[in-house]
């Protein structure tokens, strides 16, 4: 029974952690001890980290700690790439150590061993060609055709001038801090990668989190499946309800099969964990910027109408008081005339309080459209070369 209970807390917990890191800032959870989590995890830890360090090792540790940070997280590195690969290829070599012998078995086929390899090539090839690739990169001989793809809004985008490359600035581009280069269609900057995600490889990045999610979940089946298969071979339940006269139902049976496979296959069952872990992160991470790519939004440009909407909000809220005040100083004038019915102040209240602030994304084409722009970007269409070529 100890060994149900570790497992359904290990179960919760993880599940909370999972849920803090990736939605933690929704305004849902605004104020709950999730957002607090996830405050923790992204930037809490580390600072507590920083403090210490400081305190043990002075200045100089914390210098020391902040000029790895800056070369590792502001500056282009294959850091994290070395990490991709290492955690994916020991994750596999794991899994033909510990799993391999047991394929065949009762409920996996041995085209799994084949078909296994594939899956993680398949992989890795999603993530040299996202790593690799050209993200949109803009520069003084391309600048006029990518200034003809999208139109600004004036409201998040204007026309205005790079002030680091000294050409004008395209409609949703970035200029990268890290890479030192203009991004068109800029979503942000993936370390995993060392490479900018723009408009030219946002669809093989989009591949690249889905292929991994989908593997992640291949992983954890087939070591499930391997373990239930040792199950039905060994006849464990046979063993376990006829020679020791454990009652045949789940809530009996359960503790006692999850502590033999602990015992014998602990690598397994932790491998089966780690995998399951990652494609939860995977899959709330894929689902988040699918949500982007089909409402034709970008990663930067959700920091931006943020931005915008809590300054029209403020605003707004200041003409509000403005108004408030307005009206109490002329009521004060007035104080002698009889008082207006309630019904006629509830119709009579300023305009400005029933305002709704909304975003107006005029580069949402609908679903479809949007969808199309992702897998064919508009600089990789002929019409774009042929006004490439008008230009210039």
């Amino acid at each position: 029974m100890a060994v149900q209970w570790i497992l359904v807390c290990q179960g919760l917990v993880t599940l909370l952690v999972v849920i803090s890191f990736l939605c933690g800032q929704w305004p849902i959870f605004q104020g709950t001890f999730i957002e607090r989590i996830h405050y923790f995890l992204t930037f809490g830890a580390y600072d507590y980290f920083l403090r210490i360090i400081g305190v043990v090792f002075g200045s100089k540790g914390t210098n020391a700690i902040l000029s790895v940070e800056y070369q590792c997280c502001d500056r282009p590195n294959p850091t994290l790439q070395v990490i991709y690969l290492a955690i994916i290829g020991a994750t596999y070599y794991i899994i033909v150590k510990t799993s391999f012998s047991y394929i065949p078995g009762y409920y996996l086929s041995e085209v799994h061993r084949y078909t296994s390899l594939l899956a993680v090539g398949v992989g890795i090839l999603l993530f040299l060609l996202t790593s690799f690739s050209d993200p949109g990169i803009v520069n003084a001989e391309n600048v006029s055709q990518y200034l003809s793809a999208y139109p600004y809004d004036d409201i998040i985008y204007f026309e205005k001038e790079c002030s680091t490359c000294k050409i004008p600035k395209p409609a949703r581009s970035k200029h990268c801090s890290i890479c030192d280069r203009c991004v068109a269609r800029f979503d942000h900057h993936c370390g995993w990668m060392n490479n900018c995600i723009g408009e030219r490889n946002t669809r093989y990045f989009m591949a690249f989190l889905l292929w991994h999610f989908l593997l992640c979940i291949y992983g954890t089946v087939t070591v499930g499946l391997v373990l239930a298969g040792q199950l039905k071979e060994q006849k464990l339940i046979y063993i376990l309800t006829v020679y020791y006269g454990i009652e045949n139902s789940f809530r009996s049976l359960a503790p006692h099969v999850a502590q033999w496979l602990l015992g014998s296959y602990n690598t397994q069952i932790l491998l089966m964990v780690f995998l399951a872990i990652v494609s939860l992160l995977l899959g709330g991470f894929f689902g988040y910027h699918a949500n982007l790519c089909l409402t034709n939004t970008t990663t930067n440009e959700t920091f931006k109408w943020q931005d915008y909407l809590n300054w029209r909000r403020k605003v707004n809220e200041a003409k509000a008081s403005a108004a408030a005040l307005k009206a109490s100083i002329s009521g004060l004038s007035e104080e002698r005339k009889p008082p207006v019915s309630k019904w006629k102040a509830f119709f009579r209240r300023s305009r400005l309080e029933d305002v709704e602030v909304v975003k107006n994304n005029i580069y949402d084409a609908g679903f479809f459209h949007n969808f199309h722009e992702i897998i064919f970007p508009l600089s990789t269409r002929p019409s774009f070369s042929l006004r490439k070529s008008k230009s210039g």
